[in-house]
């Protein structure tokens, strides 16, 4: 008799209670790829900035061109201490870091930014930032009715 009571009882349960186990798997499942792709792509908008952020601080590196030179007609070449300086300014009032490099003849400045994202989803699994970097590149020309190589 015994036997048969618990026969009836595991019947009556039957599966009672896998049906949470299973949601509570997929929930968990569904937010960790909810948050790869919100912070995948915060992580991409910081990338952009950085990109947007070192090409600017090129730019402004390149207005400080050798004024001796440019007016004598020698060359349009950036001077390099001054151009240096400007782009970190840039940097600076952006409030990231990076590295400028100007070329040894004067024409091309580099400038490579490292920042971070701060992530929101990932957070939880102890992951708060993510590195980004970026990288920008400026040409100085030359010319009146079309650019001129130096």
């Amino acid at each position: 008799m015994l036997c048969h009571c618990w026969r009836q009882r595991r019947r009556r349960l039957g599966d009672r209670g896998g049906v949470t186990v299973f949601v509570a798997v997929c929930v968990v499942a569904l937010l960790g790829i909810i948050g790869v792709a919100v912070d995948g792509g915060g992580k991409l908008r910081a990338t952009e900035r950085a990109d947007y952020l070192a090409g600017e601080a090129a730019r402004a590196g390149g207005q400080a061109i050798d004024p001796a030179r440019a007016v004598t007609g020698q060359a349009v070449v950036a001077d390099p201490h001054d151009a240096q300086a400007a782009a970190y300014a840039y940097l600076a009032s952006a409030k990231v870091s990076g590295t400028v490099v100007v070329a040894g003849d004067g024409t091309t400045l580099t400038v490579s930014v490292t920042d971070s994202y701060a992530t929101r989803f990932l957070s939880v699994v102890g992951i708060s930032r993510l590195a980004v970097t970026g990288h920008g590149t400026a040409t100085l020309l030359h010319g009146v009715t079309a650019p001129e190589g130096t």
